[in-house]
Formats: C-alpha cells, sequence, structure tokens
C-alpha cells in the first residue's frame, strides 16, 4: 500500500494479479471485441453515474452488504489480493476457458452472428438485468483495463497457474454450464425440394449445360464418333488442324489442361513395375502395341501413307525444292509415313537423303534406307510414331547380273507397325517396247528371290507362300519404273491424248501393256491400281511438257506406276494418286500416292525398333532448313530497304 493508503499494483476483482496477462489476453481478444465491449460498458455505466460518485472506499465496499450480482463494479478502485468466499467469483483460468469457449463457437464470418452481438448487448443494457455473458466481458473489460496503468510485475502467479492442470483451473462442471450458457443459437432450414422434375441433360456435347458444367479446352481434348452408330467417347487426335474443327469452342476456360497433363495416358507405377512388354497378346490389357495403345493414336485404325517414285535419270542437280513432291498444295494434310523410291538415282546419295529431310522438316524422322546400285528406297516416319515400329529389315535382287553397274533389280524393306505388317518394294525393270516376257521375268525372279522378313514374326503364318514374298505382308506396296509402255504408235498416242476430255484416259489405257498382263494374271497376282487420270509420264524432254522430240521419238507411257495389295479385303483405301509435272529436271515425271491403310494391335513379343532414327541426317538436314530460311529473309529485307531513283 503507497502513501494513499492505496495498494501497489491493481489487480483483478476476483484477487489475482494481472500485471503479466494483459498483453497475452489482449491478443487473444482483438482489437475488433474490446471496441465493442468497451462501448458496451460506456452505455451500462450511463445509466449507473450516480454510483460512481458515491462509490465507497474499497474497505467498506468488502464490508458492507454484498451488491447485486448483475450491478456493474467500480473500474477504477483496485481491490487487494484475496479469494471470494466459497469460491463462487470465476477465477483467471476459468474465465480464459469461457472465453476460449466463446471464440471458438463465434463464426467471424457469419455476419449474422457478427452483426447481432453488439445490438444484443445494447438491449441487454436497457434493461434491468444483464446477461451472465455480459458481465463475464464486463469483468474481463474492467480487468484489462486495471492491468494497462499497472507496472511490470514478476509472472511468478501467472507461471503458477499454467503449471496447474486445466480440470484444477476450471473445474469440468462449470466448463458445460459456461458452453451451454454461451452457445450460439443458429435456426437450421430445411432443404429447398424442387418444383417439377430437372429436364433430362442433352446428349449432344454442344448443349448449354454441358458446356457449362464441363469448360472443355480446345488446345487438348476432341470428341468423336466411335464407329458407325457406335456412342459417342472422349478420343485424342494429334491432328492439331482436325482437333480445332471436332472441337467445341469454349473461349471461357481459364485453365489450360494442357498446361498440367499431357495428351497422353497417365502410367501407373504398378504398370511400371510389372510390365515387361516382352510378351502378351492382343488382348492384353496395356500392351505397348495392343488395342488399347492403338485407339490413343489411331481412333479409326487408319494410317496415312505418302508414297513416290520417280526416274532420275541419273542426273546430278537436283531440283531447288522438292515441297511439290512431298507436300503438295492440294492436300488438307500431311501423311505418317514417307516411301520414296528412286530409280537411276543422282551419284550422291546422301545429299538426297539430306534434301529430303530438309523438306519434310522437323516432323518426321528417317527410319530406315536401303540401296542397291542406283536403287534408293528411303523410309520417313512421324517422330512421335517410331515407337510402335518394329526392327527394320531389307534385302536386295539383282535382274542383270552380268552389267557391272546396278541399275535393274528390286530393294525391299519390311516391318512392322502395331500388328500390322508393311512391305515397301521398289524395282526397275528391262527398258523396251516389246521386252514384255523379260519384264515379267523380273518379277518372278523378285518374288522368289527377296528374302523378307527374317527375324520379324509373321502376323499371319497360314496365309504365307514360300515362293511369294508378297503374301508374308499384310500391306505391300509395290512401285517403281515397271518400263511397261503402251501398244501403240506415237501418232495415235498423242491423237487419244487430244481426243480425251478432262482427265479420261480410259482410251488410252486399253493399250497398255501392264493393264492386259495383269489381267491375265501373267504379273503382280492379287495387286491392284487406282484408276490414272493423268497424262503418261514417260518420256519428257527435259526442262519442258513436250514428249520426246529427239530422232527415236519414243511413245509416251506410263511406266512409272504404284500397285498395292492387303491380305484382308479393303484395307488400303487411295486418296490420291496423280503425277507431280511441276519437277522437269527429268525425263520421267514422279508419280505420287496417298493411302489410308487399316491397322490392327500388335503382340508384345514383336521386336522393336527401340525409336532408332538417323540422328546426324535429322541434323543436318533441319541446320539447311533454318539456314534456307535464314537467306530467304535477309534477301526480303534487302529487297525492302532499296529504294528507286528517278530524274524528272
Amino acid at each position: 500500500m503507497n502513501e494513499n493508503g492505496d495498494t501497489g499494483a491493481p489487480v483483478s476483482l476476483t484477487g489475482e494479479k494481472n500485471s503479466e496477462e494483459a498483453p497475452s489476453r489482449k491478443h487473444v481478444d482483438g482489437l475488433s471485441e474490446n471496441k465493442e465491449i468497451d462501448k458496451c460498458v460506456k452505455e451500462e455505466l450511463q445509466g449507473t453515474q450516480h454510483l460512481n460518485n458515491t462509490l465507497k472506499p474499497q474497505d467498506e465496499w468488502n464490508a458492507g452488504e454484498n451488491p447485486s450480482p448483475y450491478h456493474p463494479r467500480p473500474p477504477l478502485l483496485p481491490k487487494p489480493p484475496a479469494l471470494s468466499k466459497g469460491g463462487k467469483n470465476p477465477s483467471f483460468g476459468e474465465k480464459m476457458r469461457v472465453r476460449r469457449l466463446r471464440n471458438s463457437q463465434e463464426s467471424l464470418t457469419d455476419p449474422a452472428e457478427t452483426g447481432s452481438s453488439t445490438d444484443s448487448l445494447k438491449e441487454d443494457s436497457t434493461s434491468p438485468t444483464l446477461s451472465s455473458a455480459a458481465v463475464v466481458k464486463h469483468e474481463q473489460t474492467s480487468t484489462e483495463r486495471q492491468v494497462d496503468c499497472a507496472p511490470a510485475r514478476s509472472p511468478r502467479f501467472r507461471d503458477r497457474c499454467n503449471s496447474l492442470p486445466e480440470r484444477d483451473i476450471c473445474p469440468h462442471g462449470k466448463i458445460k454450464e459456461a458452453e451451454q450458457r454461451l452457445k450460439p443459437s443458429k435456426v437450421i432450414l430445411s432443404p429447398l425440394q424442387p418444383a417439377v422434375a430437372f429436364p433430362p441433360l442433352q446428349q449432344s456435347i454442344a448443349s448449354t449445360s454441358l458446356r457449362t458444367a464441363n469448360q472443355i479446352d480446345r488446345d487438348c481434348l476432341d470428341y468423336g464418333v466411335v464407329g458407325r452408330g457406335g456412342p459417342e467417347r472422349l478420343h485424342r487426335n494429334l491432328s492439331d488442324s482436325r482437333l480445332l474443327e471436332t472441337m467445341v469452342s469454349d473461349s471461357t476456360s481459364v485453365n489450360s489442361m494442357k498446361s498440367t497433363y499431357s495428351v497422353l495416358n497417365p502410367i501407373r507405377p504398378r504398370d511400371v513395375r510389372n510390365r515387361s512388354f516382352l510378351e502378351g497378346s492382343v488382348l492384353g490389357h496395356g500392351a505397348l502395341l495392343g488395342a488399347e495403345e492403338l485407339d490413343r493414336y489411331f481412333p479409326d485404325r487408319r494410317v496415312g501413307i505418302y508414297v513416290a517414285t520417280w526416274n532420275m535419270q541419273g542426273e546430278k542437280g537436283l531440283p531447288n525444292n522438292l515441297d511439290d513432291l512431298l507436300l503438295p498444295t492440294d492436300t488438307e494434310f500431311a501423311q505418317d509415313f514417307y516411301i520414296i523410291g528412286v530409280q537411276e538415282g543422282c551419284p550422291d546419295r546422301r545429299e538426297w537423303e539430306i534434301r529430303l529431310q530438309e523438306t519434310l522438316g522437323p516432323y518426321y524422322v528417317m527410319l530406315y534406307t536401303a540401296a542397291h546400285g542406283v536403287l534408293y528406297l528411303t523410309i520417313f516416319v512421324r517422330r512421335d510414331l517410331i515407337w510402335f515400329c518394329s526392327e527394320v529389315e531389307h534385302a536386295t535382287v539383282t535382274t542383270r547380273i552380268i552389267s557391272q553397274i546396278k541399275t535393274k533389280g528390286a530393294v525391299g524393306i519390311g516391318f512392322t507397325f502395331f500388328g500390322t505388317s508393311f512391305l515397301f518394294i521398289t524395282s526397275h525393270f528391262t527398258s523396251g517396247d516389246s521386252k514384255v516376257y523379260e519384264r515379267i521375268l523380273d518379277y518372278n525372279k523378285i518374288i522368289e528371290a527377296l528374302a523378307l522378313p527374317r527375324g520379324l514374326p509373321d502376323t499371319n503364318p497360314y496365309r504365307s507362300t514360300a515362293s511369294d514374298v508378297t503374301t508374308r505382308f499384310d500391306e505391300v506396296f509395290w512401285f517403281g519404273d515397271f518400263n511397261f509402255r503402251l501398244s501403240k504408235d506415237r501418232g495415235g498416242v498423242e491423237a487419244i491424248l487430244k481426243q480425251s476430255v478432262g482427265a479420261d484416259m480410259g482410251p488410252l489405257l486399253q493399250h497398255d501393256q501392264l493393264y492386259k498382263e495383269m489381267n491375265e494374271g501373267a504379273i503382280f497376282k492379287g495387286f491392284q491400281e487406282a484408276p490414272i487420270h493423268f497424262p503418261p509420264t514417260y518420256k519428257f524432254d527435259i526442262g519442258c511438257d513436250v514428249y520426246d522430240t529427239t530422232s527415236k521419238q519414243r511413245t509416251p507411257s506410263y511406266t512409272d506406276r504404284i500397285l498395292y495389295r492387303s491380305r484382308q479385303a479393303d484395307d488400303i483405301k487411295v486418296v490420291k494418286y496423280t503425277s507431280c509435272s511441276s519437277i522437269k529436271t527429268s525425263d520421267h515425271r514422279p508419280v505420287i500416292g496417298m493411302f489410308q491403310v487399316k491397322l490392327r494391335p500388335g503382340r508384345d513379343n514383336i521386336p522393336l525398333g527401340a525409336g532408332q532414327f538417323d540422328r546426324n541426317l535429322y541434323l543436318e538436314g533441319i541446320k539447311r532448313r533454318i539456314t534456307r530460311e535464314l537467306k530467304r529473309r535477309e534477301a526480303m529485307k534487302n529487297q525492302n530497304s532499296s529504294t528507286v531513283c528517278t530524274i524528272s
């Protein structure tokens, strides 16, 4: 007690020291709750201002009769530390426990609860009695005011309180009583029942309900119909142009699935642990070459094949641009496989292959190449599909043994893609207008001597014949310079060409030697050819569209052809069959064909090529492509910057 008779430190009304508890309690309650409590206390004290003026000393207050429990206590007069009689006054730990319960039950995000707390206190302050919650808040507020004015004290009493168990600080019965008293009342509304049944969802993906519920990113997915009359299902297509056509326009999608997921299906760790991809069957789940993987890359199970054959006449100079040969402008999409066969090829074979890679660009890689003298056969595949190709095998056959230069013969390349085996043959038969029999002999020798396949399993051994290599593969393409001519004089052929209307070459093909031999079954048994709607490709003067003007006056003929054969009917669908008239560096015009080929799932025991391709050729082709583009841009820049001066 000081000189004025007051105690040295303010204490709470319950007799506990609070010099060190004020900061922690302020931290717990927060500033917003203190403001509301201060406001309520001020309103309560307005009605009892006369009591403050006639307050008794502290001793008289304790000695006199106890005031009403709902009467506000003097906020500024300290009380010496003493325990209340019978332990009825709540201890500090009990008040902290009650405060924690109140804070845990009140929702700060509910406007109904936070907004009504102050209003309820205002209503209670006008009534003659106060609720127990208001009393607790009032006592805590007055205690905090006393603590703010007190100097720092020793935290010994606080440490003793914290060391006691919670059951000793606050009895369990009082906790339940405080919880029941402070538990907020909430009105639980019954769930709304629809007045009428909801309309059925439309099956179309263009419906408003589905487009609103399922935001689809147009960069990633598209919908398609599987089979004829089949159910709609989700499938992925690697063609960006087709994707944009079939995709539902949705510009409201914010998060792109492409930024999180790949177009490839996720792989489970269990599959990585268990699958070896060395054994399995067509129906095996998760097979690398199985039906599931095939449907993911080719939903309609058809692959695009581009075949080109060209007799280059041994010219050293190559065309400046091969885009018209491999990437014609009148086609909508590029194909998955590019197979280029050359007869009498240029001396620098590597230069020819680099030019092909430069033209096809980074989308394609050279899967395999083989040569027999001046016969070149090169296969390019889309780089995403190299993992589904088996090991590649090739074989060659010479039909003219005496000649030191291997100009006549054949080159064959075979491999398996998923579960479908392919065989590509380019050949050069004996030349001469009347040597039909020699050409038939060349054909028979090739089908018997071409030793394929070697290590690849036959996908259908029951339909294979040992004397014919073309029966040991599912899909066979045979193309080249067959040297079959038109059995008609030069004047008659030119007259028919002048009379032909549009692309109708039927009157001219009636004199074709190859058509005649195929109809009689003497050559190319089981093969077919697409209808011809282009003029003869042999023989032109180099650099122009005029047929042979030399003294020999050779008859125009269809020497360059593309034939195909399949084990199953209708497996090969012809998309395009024409000639490339823009390349005029040889006396032959190149012939190109585009096909859609049916694919089937494969077995896991097929030896895979492990994604092998010619990396050095790929890098060299891309470097040349970039250099050519830079030179073109530099030339355009110089052309735009040049000025023309005129003198008036």
